[in-house]
């Protein structure tokens, strides 16, 4: 499949060649030979929700907006019917203002933080598990078929792993489609921007699945649920907590997607094998990733 035809399907795809979110850097080789590579860039971007500072994010830099909104949204600090009222960035003073229609205060929210797995070390706020009592997420079927194609649309995909690696990345789809595909150093970073395209262009969540190329842990699985996206999916691997409460939830959860393999841990009821394995073509080397086994 030809690189113009996979891009075709993608409402945001990653701009590997986009300013300010790689650098150039020089160094040597195992024979000692120079070598310029691109490294991603790193940076700070604080939160401010109304006149409050909420958190200070290392982050590539795109899509500052959605970043906000969705961290605020999967933080609980963003309620169900809340009027955004704007969403203000000032790139010099690498900030970002969400402001509402009512005043807020998470002082004491903010004072219980939880550092999670995430490799650029994310922050989340309160209780872990708030939101999640009770909720059993939309039973949605899953065709094996879609994420077969899905795997290789988005292995496909110029991106910003593919140049520099170092970076995580997160894809919003829909049946055999990627929608929205986001990078960021921390795998919640690339969540987060994906809840918050969500929320500003007011997308439905109950025939979505979510894609991640990091680790299945808790921290996923609960932003995932709280997105009330019902399918999680990965190349990497599963943590235990992770799998308890994507049981839990009913979210259907598969992971270590490998060429022609992969792994259900949640919802395997849910599965439609619609396609024989034998018939999937075999992964090509130059688009595999890291070993599922471990995964990052």
């Amino acid at each position: 499949m030809a690189v113009e035809d996979i891009l075709s399907d993608y409402l945001i795809a990653p701009d590997p060649k986009a300013a300010r979110l790689t650098r150039a850097v020089m160094g040597h080789d195992h024979e000692g030979q120079s070598v310029e590579i691109s490294v991603v860039e790193e940076r700070p971007l604080t939160i401010f929700l109304n006149g409050q500072e909420i958190v200070t994010a290392m982050t590539i830099g795109d899509y500052p907006d959605y970043l906000a909104l969705g961290f605020l949204r999967n933080q609980g600090m963003l309620r169900d019917g809340e009027t955004v009222t704007g969403v203000d960035y000032d790139e010099d003073l690498e900030t970002v203002v969400v402001r509402t229609d009512g005043q807020t205060t998470y002082e004491e929210k903010l004072k219980k933080k939880t550092r999670t797995s995430g490799c650029a070390v994310g922050t989340v706020f309160g209780d872990m598990m708030e939101g999640l009592e009770g909720m059993v997420l939309p039973q949605v079927s899953v065709r094996t078929s879609d994420l077969y194609q899905l795997a290789s649309k988005i292995n496909r995909t110029p991106s910003l792993y593919l140049e520099a690696g170092a970076i995580h990345g997160t894809v919003l789809c829909q049946g055999a489609r990627p929608l929205v595909y986001m990078e960021d150093v921390g795998r919640h970073n690339a969540v987060d921007k994906i809840a918050g395209w969500m929320l500003s262009e007011g997308v439905s969540a109950e025939d979505k699945l979510l894609y991640t190329t990091g680790r299945l842990t808790s921290e996923m699985v609960i932003k995932t649920a709280l997105m009330g996206i019902p399918v999680l999916a990965s190349r990497s691997g599963f943590t235990a907590w992770g799998v308890e409460i994507a049981r839990e939830v009913g979210l259907t959860l598969i992971g270590r997607m490998r060429g022609k393999r992969f792994v259900c841990l949640s919802g395997e009821e849910r599965l439609d094998r619609d396609v024989n394995p034998a018939d999937v073509p075999d992964e090509d080397k130059k688009h595999r990733r890291k070993s599922a086994g471990g995964g990052t």
